[in-house]
């Protein structure tokens, strides 16, 4: 048997631990060993990365888009290819194609999209966000009113199927019952409270109810006041509630991505992008449910100026988080990987203990990602 690749650099994080001058070793598109330089064996073929640091690769749980395609728009099984390629070059390496509120059949689409990702191997694809439309008019930001819904027996059938692997379900209280909440989690969908005006009360009955996160903290939801805490007060003083928080210096001033950081702390706040089509394509206008949307110094916005999803990539994304918060760089790293691989029960992803599917990152001095492995695989770049 062959020894399998002996990866070089200067430092390595596997999600937990930094080992300084150290070999990561894969074989068969899995991690084997880290082991210091002076370990390697004999029979491994060695590569000298040139890198400052080598770590997980990045697990994002919110994508709309990337590569010029949409998913709403192209929620078909090439329009998955093309926004998976699309943030692999960004160092996202596992992801959840996202569909927002839009017609039943859409998401319809969607599921049975995915479904085929799976089903065909799709190293990045590990399941599906359904981000509506089962949330609140009155916080239903970009989203589309006339497609905003109570939930029903089918839309439980559609994110029950047991051929769409991890489902992360966004919703509102004022859409979805408690028992709603209950019979989802029983059914192993990840309930993700957004897009409402819930209070604090309310908020945490449905957390008690099996809702275990909030998407993109702080951003169409009620917010923190000191005599109402509202949705994202009662996710930052819950333990156990993951907060998806998107880092692109728009949806959420500095400020509070540092106080998001000190209050849940780097092991419940997972980044993400909520990125669109125009991540990692030329085009700075795109359709979204007929309305046209405009990138402009980094910022999406439909032409009243809603916020219409982001223009960011994970790698940029960490960046900015790091200097904003002034975090160390690992724990910033851990936010964009192992935190929210634990949050979907992504076991071998996220970290790159033995055992752990091979995606990497190679990262230089400054922080710039020079190369990723997805299993194993060298991707083109």
């Amino acid at each position: 048997m062959s020894g399998g690749t002996a990866l070089l650099a200067r430092a390595i994080f596997d999600g937990d631990r930094l080992f300084p001058d150290s070999a990561l070793l894969i074989e068969e598109g899995r991690v084997r060993a880290i082991v210091p330089v002076s370990e390697i064996p004999c029979d491994a073929e060695r590569m000298d990365t040139q890198a400052a640091l080598l770590c997980p690769g990045f697990v994002d749980w919110q994508v709309n888009g990337g590569g010029g395609v949409l998913f709403n728009e192209t929620p078909t099984r090439e329009g998955i290819r093309a926004i998976a390629a699309a943030h692999a070059r960004f160092g996202t390496t596992t992801l959840l194609p996202t569909v927002i509120t839009d017609a039943p059949e859409v998401s319809a689409a969607a599921a049975q999209a995915v479904a085929e990702a799976i089903a065909d191997g799709d190293p990045a694809v590990v399941g599906v966000h359904f981000e509506g439309p089962h949330i609140s008019l009155e916080k239903c930001g970009v989203h589309d009113r006339g497609f905003i819904r109570p939930l029903t027996r089918e839309d439980h059938d559609r994110l029950a199927r047991a051929d769409l692997g991890t489902v992360v379900a966004t919703l509102a209280p004022e859409n979805a019952s408690l028992e709603d909440i209950r019979t989802l989690s029983r059914a192993g969908v990840h309930v993700s409270l957004g897009h409402s005006n819930a209070d604090f009360a309310t908020a945490n009955a449905a957390f008690r109810a099996g809702a275990q996160s909030v998407t993109h903290l702080f951003n169409a939801m009620s917010g923190l006041h000191h005599r109402d805490p509202g949705l994202a007060g009662a996710a930052l003083s819950s333990a156990h509630v993951y907060c998806g928080l998107i880092p692109d210096g728009h949806h959420v001033h500095p400020a509070m991505l540092d106080l998001a950081l000190r209050a849940a702390g780097h092991r419940r706040i997972t980044l993400v992008t909520d990125a669109m089509s125009s991540v990692g394509h030329a085009d700075d206008r795109f359709e979204l449910n007929g309305r046209t949307v405009v990138r402009e110094n980094g910022r999406l916005t439909i032409a009243d100026g809603t916020l219409a999803g982001s223009d960011l990539d994970m790698m940029s994304g960490v960046r900015i988080m790091a200097d904003a918060c002034g975090a160390p760089f690992h724990d910033v790293l851990r936010m964009a990987s192992r935190c929210p691989a634990q949050m979907l029960g992504l076991h071998d992803r996220g970290h790159l203990r033995p055992g752990a599917r091979a995606d990497i990152l190679a990262l230089d001095a400054e922080r710039t990602l020079i190369s990723v492995w997805i299993a194993g695989d060298r991707q083109e770049r």
